[in-house]
């Protein structure tokens, strides 16, 4: 060992990730039942230790492909915790990672085996250590990031009705929105492909399907995305 690093403290670092999924209206998390101690039986952030060959992002990207059976899963650090005594098994400092993901192309029988499931923001159970701060802090940034960029649309299907989106963001942003308002604000961004295809399942006349057009935003010279909302 180097001379100089032999008498430091040595200390564990783990990856918790906090999973956002929508489905029916709701904006949902989710979550692990531990199946050891401590807190065993409680519900908890998904995560790990840190490897010695990974990065913080390659362990973050391997524990949400290990729960989900997803790739290319959109996430982003959030935020180091180092309280002394966050971990009452060993001194443990965790960085936090949120992810979004379509719900219904993950893989169910993962969660199922890992003794997962998924939790509305409004019904979550109490959870261990810190990460009840962890999730709220997520909740805060994806909110913050939802109003500046379009990362939202990672949380609908590829083919989606304007009232699919309205309802997205309002239980991200935890607020009823004015329609006409907000089917103005998003068509004047101009990111949206009208498909000719309609929705039949929530009346008999049907709702246009749209989809997110990420060519379209990207050739945007300032990619401004600023959805103020009422």
């Amino acid at each position: 060992m180097t001379a100089g690093y032999e008498l430091e403290d040595k200390v564990l670092l783990a990856v918790d990730c906090i999973i956002f999924g929508f489905d029916n209206g709701d904006l949902k998390v989710l979550l692990v039942k531990r199946d050891f101690e401590p807190e065993k039986g409680k519900w908890s952030l998904i995560g790990g230790f840190l490897k010695k060959t990974e990065t913080l992002d390659d362990a973050a990207r391997r524990i949400l492909h290990t729960l989900t059976g997803m790739h290319d899963i959109y996430m982003e650090q959030l935020y180091t915790w180092s309280e002394v005594e966050r971990d009452p098994a060993e001194r443990t400092i965790s960085t936090s990672f949120y992810a979004i993901i379509d719900i219904k192309q993950h893989d169910k029988e993962l969660i199922e085996h890992h003794n997962a499931k998924w939790f509305s923001l409004s019904n979550a159970p109490k959870l261990i250590f810190d990460h009840d701060q962890m999730l709220n802090k997520a909740i805060m940034r994806l909110r913050r990031r939802t109003s500046i960029s379009p990362i939202g649309f990672g949380l609908l299907p590829e083919k989606f009705t304007m009232k699919q989106l309205q309802k997205l963001y309002e239980a991200i942003l935890d607020r009823k929105v004015d329609k006409r308002n907000f089917i103005n604000k998003i068509k004047s961004m101009d990111i949206l492909v009208k498909l000719d295809e309609k929705d039949m399942s929530s009346s008999t006349k049907g709702s246009y399907l749209f989809m997110f057009d990420q060519e379209k935003y990207d050739a945007k010279q300032t990619k401004d995305f600023y959805l103020k909302i009422s």
